[in-house]
């Protein structure tokens, strides 16, 4: 498999740089102050606003405790290990290696946590759904579901050393499941879920793009072997959310496939900067104009290959190379 430094990525064309900025740089985590803060020589992620993206604290869902005060004991989150490549965000070794070293440290989360995003989402959902959440991690997502209202959650991910670790931290939640499981092959009989969430899974999975403009033939494999994968698990009217750092020329036309049998929404949230929450209904329509740009994902020359970037500093950056 090729590598590719960021100085070659940089070295993109003008355009290319503006649309594909670097846009997330993971930052430590304060956890006894409530807050989350970023290295003064990190670059702010997109979204940033000033306030804590992490689940405790102030983060906490209002009227409700935080997620933190109801989960087990937690120290401060160690340095984080920071791979050499981009592309081993999508390697279960990597991940399990990195849970297993924080295993005692606060949730992540990616893009945000559901303050955040929780004016778009809870009018997709209703009380009585059957919920799938894809790529778990260690995310408060699933517990903040369940205070806020929607108790029926599966959560999946392919490191069985998080999974291990979620279940034991959410034992007093027994309506929370959690299962060691690989997206691209969801061991789910058909129509088993009215919605099916993932945040920033996708974005792993395509970690080590070398163009965003044109994507590997892996990376559209890759795409659509979950694609279909959530939209065979959907009832019929089932929801698909997918919140990520991709903007809506790079990600929709990975969406906007007749096949899946679904309509596409997009919303923005953030401030300054924005992240992005698409929204996929089975049973709906795409409209002409997303199966023009859906045809598109085939249309340029993409490498015979994935590669990877190489990580040239002290923080991390994989989202730099994956806005798809």
């Amino acid at each position: 498999m090729m590598c590719f430094s960021h100085p070659e990525y940089s070295s993109k064309s003008a355009q290319q740089r503006t649309e594909v900025p670097r846009v997330y740089v993971e930052q430590l985590q304060v956890v006894g102050g409530g807050t989350k803060t970023t290295p003064p020589s990190a670059p702010l992620p997109i979204g940033y606003t000033g306030r804590q993206a992490g689940s405790g604290g102030a983060g906490a869902v209002r009227g409700r405790p935080a997620a933190a005060s109801m989960a087990s004991p937690r120290a401060p989150a160690p340095a984080r290990e920071i791979p050499e490549q981009n592309c081993w965000y999508r390697e279960v070794q990597y991940w399990d290696r990195r849970y297993r070293d924080a295993a005692d440290s606060a949730p992540y989360e990616w893009f945000g946590d559901f303050s955040s995003f929780r004016a778009l989402l809870e009018p997709e959902l209703r009380p009585e759904d059957r919920i799938l959440v894809l790529g778990c991690g260690n995310s408060a997502l699933s517990y903040e579901l369940f205070l806020g209202g929607f108790p029926d959650v599966t959560s999946v991910d392919y490191s069985s050393v998080v999974v291990a670790a979620m279940q034991a931290r959410y034992a007093h939640v027994p309506t929370l499941r959690w299962e060691t499981m690989d997206v691209r092959a969801l061991d789910f009989p058909s129509g088993s879920f009215d919605v099916v969430l993932e945040k920033g899974t996708l974005d792993a999975l395509l970690a080590g793009e070398q163009d965003p403009w044109n994507v590997s033939s892996e990376g559209v494999h890759t795409m659509d072997q979950v694609l279909s994968e959530v939209s065979r698990v959907l009832v019929h009217g089932g929801r698909f959310i997918s919140l990520t750092s991709a903007a809506p020329h790079f990600r929709i036309r990975h969406y906007a496939q007749a096949r899946y049998g679904w309509s596409l929404r997009h919303a923005t949230y953030g401030s300054g900067f924005h992240f992005h929450l698409y929204i996929m209904q089975k049973g709906k329509e795409l409209t002409v104009a997303q199966l023009a740009l859906g045809t598109k994902i085939l249309s340029p020359p993409r490498p015979p290959t994935s590669p990877c970037f190489l990580q040239d500093s002290d923080h991390e950056d994989f989202l730099s190379a994956i806005q798809l």
